[in-house]
């Protein structure tokens, strides 16, 4: 089987979840015999086309246009242009591929071409919607062009996956995508990642964020509004008159940095707080295992794939009760939930997960059980075949 995978995000270009998502899963689908071939705009750096992991990546250069563009849609809907032509002399050098499989909007378009052009089935996976970021709402016409790409995307889709049954949800209520279209197939996490750390010495690398007696509350993730950073920040204060020794460092960068770093500073909080920007993927692995608690009070989430990590590196997490969070942790057995936009309730969380490590300990365990179980790659890489041969047989016995 043959497979053409278009992507915004892939390594070394890695934003979100979604290039994580892709990067782990395509050598999955690699170990039970697929052909993949993956088409992904170009980065600085990376070759226009190399072999990964038994798959073939063709980077396509972006489009530059003098004074750039007047928005990110606008930007996007011409890098797509670029991606339909690499991706199609992909396929004319190749011969025929069994499908494509699109992961969200920002490739869509060059997705739809081909799919008409060639007369080959699509699958798509939807992340996250823009509608979803918005609570329910679209703030401006950029928001509102989003969502509609992502309407088409669903309609074009032979077959439609989510991660989790709330964003199977957000199909039928956002976009009136028909139940029996839609697949739900959860991420996934490779634990071996942190395994290769156990029986490593991390002190030093520790102190880089914490004083040997601090209390290491961690936060990884893009600092946007959706995170529920800013309630994470605000919940320190309560943090603090319980546990004196808690630190709470937030690893990524985002439009929200500066004002994040704003209302520590306010709060009186600059020495309980650390924003070291951007780190490494060995230095957020490392930060995993070295933390005594990861915290993610998302607003929105539609799955949450820095808990999962969390949880493969052993770690307790406290996460909000919303979105696909709610299905990747259960509350008092897997983790902590508390609720979403809440300082108090972060707060109590934390705190309840640094004084009562034995308790804690028992929830990392069950965690831990289910990434080994759940979530492993090859489970999800052959939920996700199974999906392609039922697009491929219906295919065959359709006229088009």
């Amino acid at each position: 089987m043959r497979v053409l995978m278009l992507t915004w995000e892939y390594p070394p270009n890695l934003v979100g979840g979604l290039g994580r998502h892709v990067a782990e899963l395509v050598p999955a689908l690699v170990q039970r015999g697929i052909e993949v071939h993956v088409v992904t705009p170009g980065v600085d750096g990376a070759p226009a086309r190399e072999e990964d992991q038994g798959a073939t990546i063709h980077r396509v250069s972006r489009p530059v246009r003098s004074g750039g563009y007047p928005d990110f849609y606008t930007g996007a809907v011409h890098a797509n242009e670029a991606l339909a032509a690499g991706a199609q002399a992909v396929i004319e050098s190749l011969g025929p591929f069994d499908l494509i499989h699109n992961h969200d909007w920002l490739t869509a378009f060059a997705a739809g071409e081909l799919k008409h052009r060639n007369r080959l089935p699509m699958v798509a996976t939807i992340h996250a919607t823009e509608r979803g970021r918005g609570r329910g709402q679209l703030s401006g016409s950029e928001a509102q062009r989003i969502n509609d790409a992502e309407w088409e995307l669903t309609y074009e889709a032979w077959r439609v996956i989510t991660t989790t049954r709330y964003m199977a949800e957000e199909m039928d209520v956002y976009f009136s995508a028909p139940a029996d279209k839609v697949d739900v197939i959860p991420n996934g996490v490779d634990p071996r990642r942190f395994q290769a750390l156990e029986g490593v010495d991390l002190a030093a690398f520790r102190a880089r964020y914490a004083l040997a007696e601090e209390k290491l509350v961690l936060h990884v993730g893009r600092i946007v509004r959706e995170k529920g950073v800013e309630v994470l920040v605000r919940a320190m204060p309560l943090v603090l008159e319980a546990v004196p020794e808690a630190k709470l460092v937030i690893a990524g960068k985002g439009p929200e940095w500066n004002h994040i770093r704003q209302v520590a500073w306010d709060l009186g909080l600059s020495h309980k707080v650390l924003l070291p920007g951007y780190v490494s993927i060995e230095d957020r692995d490392r930060l995993y295992k070295v933390a005594d608690c990861a915290v993610f009070p998302s607003l929105y989430e539609p799955f949450g794939i820095v808990a999962l990590e969390a949880m493969a590196a052993r770690t307790p997490v406290v996460v909000s009760e919303v979105g696909g969070l709610r299905e990747v942790v259960r509350h008092a057995e897997t983790g902590i939930t508390v609720y979403a936009g809440n300082p108090e309730s972060c707060a109590w969380g934390i705190v309840h997960t640094l004084q009562h490590p034995e308790w804690a300990r028992l929830r990392v365990e069950n965690a831990y059980h289910e990434v080994l179980t759940v979530y492993n790659w090859d489970t999800i890489a052959a939920s996700t075949i199974d999906v392609y041969r039922r697009v491929i047989r219906e295919r065959a016995a359709t006229e088009w």
